[in-house]
């Protein structure tokens, strides 16, 4: 794992002090979702679906920093849409540093060289570049050509002028060769990647491509085989392969831990709200996060319950999950830092799926609400009397 020191030593921390005060829902990653609007629209994003009214929204800067401060966790990711098209993004960003959050932004890269100069590298901050494979699996992942050069000369550029950078891989089955992917990681290694980010994708129901997601056995049997590449890799002397995930969730990806989801473990705060009940999943909004943890119904979520998460084993539902079970089990989280993930023999036993609820959906409610509130404030704001300049 390849998180700075002091940032695993204040998470730690911070988890220790939420369990000695008996807290069961704490979060550990704020995902800041400031704006949807982006300036690519990749065929399996489930974010960019939206009227008008709603790509033209922003949070503001007090907004932000109010979702960080109510909600409390060490740690904000800020996703979209695209960031950088936020006018306020360095303002925000500057803010979260000032409270000691550790910040990674989220960017597609291709305006990074245009607003670079607008960030300072920082300790609390970390830049997370989208990168889904070489070449033509990242371009025909983001349905754009050249955009993996730009993000490449992106990348090096951030490097050069002395920021933490990350790299953020997304797989699909029409990008999930074992060999390639395992090429796409020797790559950016050398490269000089401080981390790496990898999920499987999930399967947003309003994404326009719905055949390329993987299900649960093909994402455990795609890990596994890229596992036992890396460890192939190291013993011909390459660098090993530096991921900011956690052990434990890199051995779930790989079929070797039973886990069920921790959606509040990765809170999301976006343009509607507080998002009911994760980050990959809008089925409705509260306007705190104390609303949000007190009203959402937790345990009709998750794989084995909710037909809408059968598949899923995405970081932001897994990962807070992985981190309870190593600060409870660190023999546990040792042994697989030592001997790396096992990529033979028998997997866990998978979570049945015979109980589930059938999928409802609820996202065209929801849009429907939020343009008429946008209209409502709208109307209000032009019925009120209008100041005249003096004569």
């Amino acid at each position: 794992m390849a998180v700075p020191i002091q940032q695993q030593v204040d998470v730690a921390l911070y988890i220790a002090k939420q369990k000695l005060a008996g807290n069961k829902f704490y979060p550990l990653v704020l995902m800041l979702e400031p704006l949807f609007r982006c300036n690519l629209a990749c065929a399996g994003c489930g974010k960019i679906d939206y009227p008008d009214e709603i790509l033209n929204k922003r949070l503001s800067l007090q907004e932000c920093i109010d979702a960080v401060e109510e909600c409390g966790a060490p740690i904000v990711a800020i996703p979209g849409g695209e960031p950088l098209l936020h006018k306020e993004m360095p303002d925000i960003v500057r803010a979260l540093i000032a409270r000691k959050k550790y910040v990674t932004l989220c960017t597609n890269a291709l305006l990074l060289e245009k607003k670079i100069d607008q960030y300072t590298p920082s300790p609390y901050f970390n830049w997370s570049i989208h990168l889904d494979g070489l070449k033509p699996e990242h371009d025909q992942s983001v349905c754009q050509e050249g955009v993996f050069e730009k993000a490449v000369a992106a990348f090096k550029l951030a490097k050069q002028k002395g920021f933490r950078t990350n790299i953020n891989c997304t797989l699909f089955t029409s990008n999930a060769n074992p060999q390639r992917v395992a090429e796409f990681f020797d790559m950016v290694t050398e490269m000089g990647v401080d981390n790496m980010t990898v999920s499987p994708g999930y399967a947003y129901e309003r994404a326009p491509d719905q055949e390329h997601f993987l299900n649960r056995k093909a994402t455990k049997e795609l890990f596994r085989t890229i596992f036992a590449m890396g460890k192939e890799r190291v013993k011909a002397g390459k660098p090993k392969w530096r991921f900011s995930q956690s052990d434990l969730y890199m051995d779930f990806l790989a079929g070797n831990q039973e886990y069920l989801c921790t959606p509040w473990g990765m809170p999301t705060r976006n343009v509607f709200g507080w998002q009911k009940p994760c980050y990959l999943l809008g089925e409705g909004y509260t306007k705190t996060y104390q609303e949000l943890v007190e009203t959402t119904d937790w345990d009709s979520y998750g794989t084995g319950r909710y037909e809408k998460c059968a598949d899923c084993m995405v970081h932001c539902g897994y990962e807070p999950t992985a981190a309870n079970d190593a600060f409870s089990n660190p023999l546990k989280l040792m042994t697989v830092g030592m001997l790396g993930m096992k990529t033979e023999g028998p997997m866990a036993e998978e979570i049945d799926m015979s109980q589930q609820r059938p999928a409802q959906y609820v996202f065209d409610k929801n849009v429907q609400e939020a343009v008429s509130e946008l209209h409502d404030a709208k109307q209000k704001t032009s019925s009120l009397p209008q100041k005249t300049a003096a004569a």
